[in-house]
């Protein structure tokens, strides 16, 4: 997938990693595709879970790798 913009987030826990992904979204314009590098192994429930509540879409998954668009 093409993106607007990527960052490997390495090891970071879910916690941490969803502040700064929050940051790192609102920095882009509405329905921009962020490819997002998370290894943290709750990532994979995590950051589904995030997008759902935050209203940002989830494009695609395969962990390590995370493709999100976000919201308008």
């Amino acid at each position: 997938m093409d993106a607007h913009a990527s960052w490997d987030a390495g090891d970071m826990g879910c916690g941490e990693l969803v502040l700064a992904l929050r940051g790192r979204l609102l920095a882009l314009p509405a329905l921009s595709l962020l490819h997002l590098v998370a290894r943290d192994p709750g990532a994979r429930e995590d950051l589904p879970a995030w997008c759902r509540m935050t209203g940002h879409t989830l494009e695609r998954a395969e962990h390590p790798d995370y493709w999100i668009r976000r919201k308008e």
